[in-house]
Formats: structure tokens, C-alpha cells, sequence
């Protein structure tokens, strides 16, 4: 199954590169299952938003199968934390258990160690939720509650939510209670067949309602069968962390038959109460684009016209050099820049994200990256990063030969090496941490060594092959010749100032894109699922757009400063909107998160570093692009003696 798991997501990977023109590439193919058949519930994890670390199910102490048997991951899932592994509930299709006891004989309850009782007792205060799978599906919690509206509807209906797994327990005053019996109700679409055939079902929906029942009130029989109390006299179970503590783990399940079909299941998992939101935050971005638009089109219609006009009349030209200054630069504004070799590494980097985030959006948008792949989208990103190296080598390898760069075997190695290496060291290091804290989102020695190695063997020859060829082809042609001794730059405005630039120019994008960043921010930190991948395509085509026109304008402005250092300096400005991504993610850890732990914080200011680097390489090539495009064209339309 491992083998297998790997050669799909090779062949997903090889399809996406092949213009694969398929809309949905199922994560599974529906089960579907006879009265009585078993349907198996197995483990996924235990997660904490106040935490951050993941733990595998059996690191508590609940009741375990005869064999234990975990399902082999694929890269995505390891990364996640997931470690998905069969339990021992007994689950029958379309067949109700009014109270069964899941471990050990009635009247010999289990026994939990002062350790045991502790630990339970600390993950209950860390707020741990506890996640299971039917039939792939995950299991969640339903919350019920009134919503703001008349009176009169609200006597009518609830709005409900789902809460995904379920809560480990709950704390009242300085007690902790444990959730020790579980309310399964499956719901299951009985599919069509013909007269003669035994009816089929298929598993639609996996809701739980956890309560914590005290032993004495459990009344269980010799054959593992249990009886409920009623729901007002019933005292919950207790776990006192500084004593042994005896309970019963027990279970029960319920199935109701649904209308809802077996393609659109996850709907109740993936369906956002506040969609206007996000069509709210489209307006909104595409106000910021059209106010960018109109500044772009007065400089390049208004401005531009006149400049080039009065340059190209040759009666009047030493007045016109006077007045405006971006012509005043023709002679140095394509001096090659320090570092060239770092820039276009960086730059090449910034490719390799921009062409992977671009399909891996888009596929997913066309729903080939189904949620029931847990780690499909992870597992792409990784892939294709790797194969986007060709694409990158090669426009870092043709950058690097226009900035009269020479040693083009160092920059493919500088190009393949700079980006991944601080990813993979951050990453190290954070591991080291999380292993500390014995979490299954910890990645084994072996596991680490093996995607490096990959990577180094699809991935460095690749951007190798995409820089030799890059730097073998015809560079950039620059439209004026450089001057052999540099212009003197005049002492420039208070604005004019990298700092300021990054302030001002990152604003814009930023806000055309935030409102999307709080939904994906909660997606990762707060365990909640995110697939509204249409609306990201859209906030991405806007923050291209965004991106590439206030780097023009930024450009623009130094040009006519007549500063013309403006290779760094466009690349640093047009990911201006990275430190506001910064600025949101300390408000965001601030306001939303209840993080108060040392290792917990790491973590988050950790992959938070990683994101903001990532999203600063992604505008800022986006926006030096953008920038090179403009001033290339500008300088081609003037006439120089």
C-alpha cells in the first residue's frame, strides 16, 4: 500500500506536468458496504491550537487492539503528524449499540497509573481534541446555536457547526474530567440497486457526542453491555492527577440513513458560514487593483507620453533634461548590481514558488487535490517544487549572464542550495524541539535524510539543466549601452528611502489580500480545513497584478530621483508586503492564539519565518519582473544620441 500510495501521487505529479485535462482525481473510491458488514474506525492524532504539537493516539493511555497496525504515510501526512492506526471499537454497518464497555471486563475497570492519570490530566489543560476516521471520513462534533437574527426565527432553527474530533475532556474549577464514553452517530445514503440485490450503503457523515459518566454510574453486565444513567443524575469521571484513578472507556453507536450522496460528503467539512467574507475580500482587492490601475495608467499615459515626446524633439532637448530626471540614468541604469550571483539565485527561488504555488492553487481549484488524500496537497508542493527547478535554474542562469556574470556552475549551485538550505536548516532545528516533546509531528533521522536526498537527486540536477541552458542563451537585451564611469547620485528625499519604500509599496498588496490570510492562518493553526481554493486563485491573479504594478510605480519614482541602483532595491521593495504578513501573523499570535509555552511559540515564530521568507521571495521576483519588463520598454522608446 506504500508502494502504491508513492506511485499515485508520482502519477497525479506526471499528469499535472503533462496538461493533464481531468477535473477530479478522487482521493478513494467509495466503499460500499452490506448490513453488518464492519466498518473500522481508526486513529488519527491528538491536536492542541495552544500547543502546536501534535501526539499520536496510543501516547494515552486508551484501550488498544490485540495488533496494533498503523498505516503507512505518505510525505504530506508525516509532516502533518498524522498517525493513522485501527482501534478497537466495533462498528457494524446499520447496526445500533445501545452502551458497550470497549476494554476490560465490567468489573474489572481499567486502572490508570499516577503517570497515566497526569499526563491525561495535562493534555485535558492543553485543550487536546481527539481526531478518528470512518470509512476515511473524519469525525466531528456538532455545536448548535442561535444566530443574530429576528426573534421570530429564532424560536424556528439552530445554525449549526461542526467542531473537528472531539475534545479529550474539560476542566470545572481546578478538576479534570475525562471524556471516557463516546456517542457515535454514523449516517449512511443507501445507494440504488436492483430488486433482487441486498441493499448497499455508504458512510456519508461521522459525528460523535462525547460524555463523561463517573464508573459507579455505568452499569455494565457480564457480556461487556453497558446502561446509561440518565443524563440529570449522572456525575462525570474525574482523573485525579495525584492518584491512581479506575473508569470504563465505553462506546456507543447510532446510524441514520441520509439523503446526502456519497460525491458531496465532505460538503458538511469544507462549507464556510461566511462565504460573503470572502466576496467581501475579493471587492475589496479588486478596488485596490483598479486604484493601482489608475495611478499606473496617468503615469504611463500622461507622464510617460510627455516625457518621451519632449525627448524625442530634438529642438528642445536640453530644457526637457532638466525637468524630469529618469532619462538622466540611460547611461547606468542597467549597471550590473552588486552580488548578482545572490540575486538571481533568489530570484530563480522566487520562480520555482511562483510556478509551484501557481499549479498547485489551480489543480486544486479543480478539485483533483480531494481532502480524503490527507497530505495530497503537502506531498504535490514538495514534488513540484522540486520540479519547478528547471524552470528556475534557467531563468536565474540567463539573469545571471545579463549582469555579466561568469561562474555559472557556482550560481546553479548557489540557486539550488540558498532557498532550500535555510528551509531545511529552520526545519532541522525546529525538529530537534518538537522530538524533545516526543510529538509525532517529529520526522525521524532517516525520514529527514531520505526527501534530502530526493531532492538533491531530482531537484539540484534539474536547476543544473535549467541554468545551463539559461545562461547559454541570449541574454537580456538591454535597449542603451552602460557607461564606463558611474553618475554621481544626488543626495535623495527622506521618502526616498528603502525602509519607507517597503512601508508604502507593501500595503497595497497586502490589503488586497488579508482577508484570505486570516481564513488559511486558522487553517493551519487552528485546525480547521481550507478549500475554498477558487477564491485563493482569485487573490492570487490579484496579488500578481497588485504586485507588479506598484513595483512599476515605485520604479518609476526612483528613476525619476535619478537613482538608478534600482536591481536590490525593486526586489526588497516589491516584497514589502512580506513584513506586513509579519506584522499580521504577531497580531494574529497575539489576539487569536492562546500559546503561553516556550516550544509552542518556536514553533509558530518558526513557520512563521518560513512563510514570510517564502511570500517575500514570491513578490519580490514577481515585482523585479514586473519593474525589469517597464524599464526595459521605457528606455526602448526614447531616442539616445
Amino acid at each position: 500500500s506504500f508502494l502504491q500510495e508513492r506511485l499515485r501521487y508520482m502519477l497525479v505529479l506526471l499528469l499535472l506536468l503533462h496538461g493533464a485535462g481531468s477535473f477530479y482525481v478522487p482521493g478513494v473510491a467509495p466503499i460500499n458496504f452490506h448490513r453488518n458488514d464492519p466498518v473500522e474506525i481508526k486513529a488519527v492524532k491528538l491536536t492542541s491550537s495552544r500547543t502546536q504539537l501534535p501526539y499520536e493516539y496510543y501516547s494515552l493511555p486508551f484501550c488498544q487492539p490485540t495488533k496494533i497496525t498503523y498505516k503507512a504515510e505518505n510525505l504530506g501526512e508525516v509532516l502533518r503528524g498524522d498517525r493513522i492506526v485501527n482501534t478497537p471499537f466495533q462498528v457494524s454497518m446499520n447496526v445500533e449499540k445501545k452502551c458497550e464497555v470497549l476494554c476490560n471486563l465490567p468489573n474489572k475497570p481499567v486502572t490508570l497509573t499516577v503517570e497515566q492519570s497526569k499526563l491525561i490530566a495535562e493534555r485535558i489543560r492543553e485543550d487536546y481534541y481527539v481526531h478518528l476516521i470512518a470509512d476515511n471520513l473524519p469525525v466531528a462534533t456538532r455545536l448548535e446555536f442561535y444566530s443574530n437574527r429576528e426573534e421570530e426565527e429564532k424560536k424556528k432553527e439552530k445554525d449549526v457547526q461542526f467542531e473537528h474530533g472531539y475534545r479529550l475532556g474539560f476542566m470545572d474549577g481546578n478538576k479534570f474530567y475525562l471524556h471516557n464514553h463516546l456517542s457515535f452517530i454514523l449516517y449512511y445514503h443507501r445507494e440504488d440497486v436492483e430488486e433482487n440485490q441486498e441493499p448497499t450503503y455508504r458512510v456519508v457523515r461521522f459525528e460523535v457526542i462525547p460524555q463523561s459518566i463517573k464508573l459507579e454510574d455505568l452499569k455494565a453486565d457480564e457480556k461487556s453491555m453497558c446502561t446509561l444513567p440518565e443524563a440529570t443524575g449522572s456525575a462525570p469521571q474525574e482523573i485525579d492527577p495525584s492518584k491512581e484513578n479506575q473508569l470504563l472507556f465505553t462506546y456507543s453507536v447510532h446510524w441514520e440513513e441520509s439523503d446526502i450522496k456519497w460525491a458531496s460528503r465532505w460538503d458538511t467539512y469544507l462549507t464556510m458560514s461566511d462565504v460573503q467574507i470572502h466576496w467581501f475580500s475579493i471587492i475589496n482587492s479588486v478596488v485596490v487593483v483598479f486604484f493601482l490601475s489608475g495611478i499606473l495608467s496617468m503615469i504611463i499615459i500622461r507622464t510617460l507620453r510627455k516625457d518621451i515626446a519632449n525627448y524625442n524633439k530634438e529642438d528642445d532637448i536640453e530644457d526637457t533634461m532638466e525637468e524630469s530626471g529618469w532619462k538622466l540614468v540611460h547611461g547606468d541604469v542597467f549597471r550590473p548590481p552588486q552580488y548578482p550571483m545572490i540575486l538571481s539565485s533568489l530570484l530563480g527561488s522566487g520562480i520555482q514558488l511562483f510556478c509551484m504555488i501557481l499549479i498547485v492553487i489551480f489543480v486544486a481549484m479543480l478539485g483533483m487535490l480531494s481532502p480524503s488524500s490527507r497530505g495530497a496537497l503537502m506531498t504535490t508542493a514538495c514534488f513540484l517544487f522540486m520540479f519547478m527547478g528547471v524552470f528556475g535554474g534557467f531563468f536565474a542562469g540567463r539573469l545571471y549572464r545579463t549582469l555579466k556574470g561568469h561562474r555559472w556552475k557556482k550560481g546553479a549551485f548557489c540557486t539550488a542550495t540558498l532557498y532550500p538550505g535555510v528551509v531545511f536548516g529552520i526545519c532541522f532545528v525546529l525538529n530537534c524541539f518538537i522530538w524533545g516533546k516526543h510529538s509525532s509531528g517529529a520526522v525521524g533521522i532517516t525520514f529527514i535524510l531520505e526527501p534530502a536526498g530526493v531532492g538533491g537527486g531530482i531537484s539540484l540536477p534539474l536547476v543544473y539543466l535549467g541554468y545551463y541552458f539559461g545562461f547559454r542563451k541570449q541574454p537580456y537585451d538591454n535597449p542603451v549601452r552602460t557607461n564606463q564611469i558611474p553618475r554621481q547620485i544626488p543626495e535623495q528625499r527622506w521618502y526616498m528611502n528603502k525602509f519607507v519604500g517597503i512601508l508604502m509599496a507593501g500595503i497595497l498588496p497586502f490589503g488586497a489580500m488579508f482577508i484570505e490570510l486570516f481564513f488559511i492562518f486558522s487553517a493551519i493553526w487552528e485546525n480547521q480545513f481550507y478549500y475554498l481554493f477558487g477564491f485563493l486563485f482569485l487573490v492570487f491573479i490579484i496579488l500578481v497584478v497588485s504586485c507588479s504594478q506598484i513595483s512599476i510605480v515605485m520604479v518609476y519614482f526612483q528613476l525619476c530621483a535619478e537613482d538608478y541602483r534600482w536591481w536590490w532595491r525593486t526586489f526588497l521593495v516589491s516584497g514589502g508586503s512580506a513584513f506586513y504578513v509579519l506584522i499580521y501573523a504577531i497580531f494574529y499570535f497575539v489576539n487569536k492564539l492562546d500559546i503561553v509555552e516556550f516550544i509552542p511559540s518556536l514553533l509558530y515564530f518558526g513557520y512563521t519565518a518560513l512563510m514570510v521568507l517564502s511570500f517575500w521571495l514570491l513578490t519580490g521576483t514577481i515585482g523585479f519582473y514586473a519593474a525589469y519588463m517597464f524599464v526595459r520598454k521605457i528606455y526602448a522608446a526614447v531616442k539616445i544620441d
